[in-house]
C-alpha cells in the first residue's frame, strides 16, 4: 500500500486545491497516468502515478484545499486493497489547525523537492483533537475544509455523518448540516451575518454599478498576494531607456529570411529575450536575489517570459537562455506559451527564473512599469515599436523605437548597477550583431 503526498508543484506552492480526480477508486493505475488534477498558485496541473496498481482510496474531495505532504490518496495492490487507518487518518490538517499543545503551531508541512512530486513522504502528524492523526478513532475523520467550515458555521463536527470514503466528513456534508440547521445568526460565518445587512445597504442605496461577486480561482488570489508582497517588500526603482530598434529590425528579418525553408520564425521579443541573457552574463550583480536578508548570487540565467492566460499571468522560464542559439529560444517560447495557456506547464517549466521580461508591444503600449517576479531581482518592461522623429547627425529623421523600462529592487541592486545593465542592454539591441557574439 503506497501513500499518495500533496506534491510541491513550484517553487512559490504551500497549498493545492484537488481540481478533479482523473482515476476514481478501485480503477487501475499504471506508472505514468495522471490521478488528478490540481490548482497550485499558478496553474491547474497533472500529477502522475509513479508506480502500478489500483487507486483504493482518494483521501481528500474535489474542491479540497491541501497542504503540502498531506495525504491525498493511496494506491494498493488490489482493487479491494484497505488502507490502514494509522497511515494518517487521512489529508494532514493545515499548519493554522494545529493545537498549541502538540507543540508544532506555525510549522508548516515539509518541504518537498521540485520536479513533479517524486518525494520522501512527510511525518505522520500528531494526534490532535480535530481527527486529523487521531489513530485511536475517538473523532470523525474529516477533511482540513470541512473542519475549517464547520468552526465557521458553529457546528459540531461530531454531530455530523460524513458522506466521503468509509464516512469521511467533507465539505459537502458540512454545507447540508449548515442549511438543515434553524438561522443562528451568533454562530454564522462572517460573511453569512453581514449578507443580509449588505443586502438592506444596497436596498438603501444603489451605486449603480450593477456590481457581481466572481469566482476567484487560486490562481488569481496567488498573484494578487504575490504582487503585493512584491510592492510592499520589494522596494523598487525604475529606469527608463528609448532604443533606436532600426538595425534589430532589419537583423530579424534577414534571421528569418534564413529561416525560412524550416518553418521557424524569430520575435523581436525573442531577439530581447536573448540579448537580456547576453548583457546579464556581462553584469551578473543584476543576476541576483535578495531572500530572508540574504543576498544570492545565481550561477545560472534563467530568464522568465510573462505569458497572459485567462487565469491571470504565468511566466514560464528558459532555464540556462544565455546558451541557448536564438531558434531554441524562438521553438521553445512558443512551446511554453501554449502549454501555459492549456494548463499543462511542468513545474520545473515555472520556477528557477532569475530575471524576467513582460512585453505589451503587441497590445500597442508606448511604455509601462511591470511588477518584480519575486525572488528575482529585476524585470525589463517593453512598449510597442514605433516611428519617432529622432536627431541623426545633426539631422531629424523618422526611426522606429522601442521603450524599455527596467524595474529594479533595490536591495540587491543599486542604481548605477542597474542603469550600467540597461545602457549596455540597449546597446546590444542597437547593434544586434551582439546578441548571437
Amino acid at each position: 500500500m503506497s501513500e499518495i503526498y500533496m506534491p510541491r508543484l513550484s517553487d512559490t506552492m504551500e497549498e493545492g486545491v484537488i481540481s478533479s480526480w482523473v482515476k476514481n477508486v478501485g480503477d487501475k493505475v499504471a506508472s505514468g497516468d495522471v490521478l488528478v488534477e490540481i490548482e497550485t498558485d499558478k496553474a491547474v496541473m497533472e500529477y502522475e502515478a509513479y508506480e502500478d496498481g489500483y487507486l483504493v482510496q482518494q483521501s481528500v474531495s474535489e474542491g479540497d484545499t491541501v497542504p503540502i505532504g498531506a495525504v491525498i490518496g493511496h494506491i494498493g495492490e488490489t482493487p479491494d486493497a484497505v488502507p490502514e487507518e494509522s497511515s494518517s487518518g487521512g489529508a494532514a490538517a493545515p499548519t493554522e489547525e494545529k493545537t498549541a499543545e502538540s507543540g508544532t503551531a506555525g510549522q508548516e508541512a515539509p518541504a518537498r523537492p521540485q520536479g513533479g512530486g517524486e518525494q520522501a513522504p512527510p511525518q505522520p502528524a500528531p494526534s490532535g483533537p480535530d481527527g486529523s492523526g487521531d489513530s485511536a478513532g475517538t473523532r470523525p475523520r474529516s477533511s482540513p475544509l470541512a473542519r475549517r467550515l464547520a468552526r465557521e458555521y458553529g457546528l459540531d463536527i461530531e454531530s455530523i455523518s460524513g458522506s466521503g470514503p468509509k464516512g469521511r466528513i467533507v465539505r459537502a456534508d458540512i454545507e447540508a448540516a449548515a442549511k438543515q440547521r434553524p438561522a443562528e445568526p451568533e454562530a454564522a460565518p462572517a460573511q453569512a451575518t453581514a449578507a443580509p445587512q449588505a443586502a438592506a445597504d444596497r436596498q438603501a442605496f444603489d451605486d449603480g454599478r450593477d456590481s457581481t461577486e466572481l469566482q476567484v480561482s487560486n490562481v488569481r488570489k496567488v498573484i494578487a498576494r504575490r504582487l503585493t508582497q512584491s510592492k510592499q517588500e520589494a522596494p523598487h526603482f525604475y529606469l527608463r531607456r528609448t532604443i533606436d530598434a532600426e538595425g534589430l529590425k532589419d537583423f530579424r528579418a534577414q534571421i528569418n529570411a534564413q529561416l525560412e525553408s524550416t518553418g521557424s520564425k524569430i520575435s523581436f521579443n525573442d531577439l530581447i529575450v536573448k540579448a537580456c541573457a547576453t548583457t546579464l552574463r556581462a553584469h551578473p550583480e543584476v543576476n541576483r536575489s535578495w531572500v530572508d536578508e540574504k543576498l544570492l548570487q545565481h550561477g545560472r540565467i534563467n530568464v522568465g517570459v510573462a505569458v497572459a492566460v485567462e487565469a491571470g499571468l504565468i511566466v514560464p522560464v528558459l532555464h540556462d537562455t544565455d546558451k541557448l542559439a536564438l531558434s531554441e529560444i524562438g521553438e521553445r517560447s512558443r512551446e511554453l506559451a501554449g502549454r501555459a495557456r492549456e494548463g499543462k506547464l511542468k513545474p520545473q517549466e515555472m520556477s528557477g527564473g532569475t530575471f524576467s521580461v513582460s512585453n505589451l508591444g503587441m497590445y500597442g503600449m508606448d511604455s509601462f512599469s511591470a511588477v518584480i517576479n519575486p525572488p528575482e531581482a529585476a524585470i525589463l518592461a517593453v512598449g510597442a515599436m514605433k516611428q519617432q522623429p529622432v536627431v541623426r547627425d545633426g539631422e531629424v529623421v523618422v526611426r522606429n523605437t522601442i521603450s524599455l523600462e527596467l524595474s529594479v529592487d533595490h536591495r540587491a541592486v543599486d542604481g548605477a548597477v542597474g542603469a550600467a545593465f540597461l545602457k549596455d542592454l540597449a546597446e546590444v539591441l542597437e547593434n544586434p550583431m551582439r546578441i548571437v557574439v
